[in-house]
């Protein structure tokens, strides 16, 4: 018997993993900005 997935058939779920995500980028970018840059300029000079 397969599992009945229709409640997770929600707009919030979507809303949920969405943040998630978006979350995630962000922290990328913010860890690339904050230690990537300085550490590349700081090898390179």
């Amino acid at each position: 018997m397969a599992p009945d997935i229709s409640a997770y058939d929600h707009p919030s779920w979507r809303v949920i993993l969405s943040t998630a995500a978006s979350y995630g980028i962000v922290l990328a970018v913010m860890t690339v900005l904050l230690f990537g840059i300085p550490y590349a300029l700081f090898t390179f000079l």
